[in-house]
């Protein structure tokens, strides 16, 4: 029994991914619930590529292009980490609570 993964198996898992935190950002109110489902809707995004860069075959050889951009999309996102959990903590601080509709301007 043969069981080889092709592209369309990857593109389904990145969209079911994608779908689960684009929802997870719409329906969610905790800042932090939302920064995660934000990071898994990058982590689809970055499944796409690497799917792509595997299944582009150019003279016998998959292009690797996309899998060294990943490198620097998971610096960025590393950055954006440390950032948004900064800003998150902040907020915490400052009015002692994550709920998204209790934070309506950025004024104390």
């Amino acid at each position: 029994m043969e069981s080889a993964l092709t592209l369309n198996h990857f593109l389904f898992v990145s969209g079911v991914l994608f779908a689960v935190g684009l929802a997870g950002v719409l329906i969610r109110r905790n800042l932090i619930v939302i920064f995660m489902c934000l990071e898994l809707m990058l982590a689809a995004a970055n499944l796409t590529l690497v799917a792509f860069s595997r299944f582009n075959v150019q003279d016998g050889e998959p292009g690797y292009d996309g899998q060294v951009l990943l490198f620097f999309i998971i610096t960025v996102a590393a950055a954006e980490v440390a950032v948004g959990l900064a800003i998150i903590v902040a907020l915490f601080r400052s009015r002692e609570t994550t709920d998204v509709t209790k934070i309506n301007s950025m004024k104390f």
